[in-house]
């Protein structure tokens, strides 16, 4: 199983970005998708996160700014940002809880690579 994320960049204060993540492989289903991001110098920390009922939860800090949402026949999950500010900038991961079917069903969680985001004027 592998995680793909895209659609980090350069955006200026109050811009947008929407990052995507692909999951790839064999997978029997997919239960909790999230983003995470880490600043230098800080500890990774939740952003937002969706269940495979389409239930969300946000970081306080993006609350009204940013957005969660899963296509579950793509096997995609997307955060679209807006109104960013320079303390979002991070390198972004995406997180999946990921059925795999080996034998027997196990659940298994999965990192993408990370993607840059910068907001910066």
């Amino acid at each position: 199983v592998q995680l793909q994320a895209s659609g980090g960049g350069l955006v200026q204060p109050g811009g947008s970005l929407r990052l995507s993540c692909v999951a790839s492989g064999s997978i029997f289903s997919i239960n909790g998708m999230g983003w995470y991001r880490q600043a230098p110098g800080k500890q990774r920390e939740l952003v937002a996160g969706i269940n495979s009922g389409g239930s969300t939860n946000y970081a306080d800090s993006v609350k009204g700014r940013f957005t969660i949402s899963r296509d579950n026949a793509k096997k995609t999950v997307y955060l679209q940002m807006n109104s960013m500010k320079p303390e979002d900038t991070a390198v972004y991961y995406c997180n999946a809880n990921v059925v795999v079917h080996s034998g027997l069903l196990r659940e298994l969680a999965y990192w993408g690579q990370g993607t840059q985001v910068t907001v910066s004027s």
